[in-house]
């Protein structure tokens, strides 16, 4: 009896944001994205430890992450402040994204 374990590599992106994502600062975001999107990646991981604010605008990049790389796009949301996690909620985003304390 043999085995064969045949693992694919996830593809990760990994983005660090950090003080305020507002209507200036998410275009910069999106073009990030655009540029993640091109690579295919499995996952996206925000790192938003420092992150104090997100905008409406902020938001949209996140929606468009998830339209642009695929609906199988895994986005983790790592460590938020509350008032971060408060608009995801309030938003209904949270249902969209995976927030996390860490991330492996």
């Amino acid at each position: 009896m043999s085995f064969h374990i045949l693992a694919e590599a996830k593809k990760i992106a990994k983005i660090t944001l950090a003080g305020e994502l507002d209507s200036l600062s998410a275009r910069e975001f999106q073009r990030e994205i655009e540029k993640v999107a091109a690579e295919g990646p499995d996952e996206l991981v925000l790192f938003v430890e420092n992150l104090t604010f997100i905008s409406s605008a902020g938001l949209r990049v996140l929606i468009f992450a998830k339209q642009k790389i695929g609906t199988n796009l895994a986005i983790y949301i790592v460590q938020p402040q509350e008032n971060i996690v408060d608009t995801l909620e309030k938003t209904g985003l949270q249902h969209s994204v995976n927030i996390v304390d860490k991330y492996m």
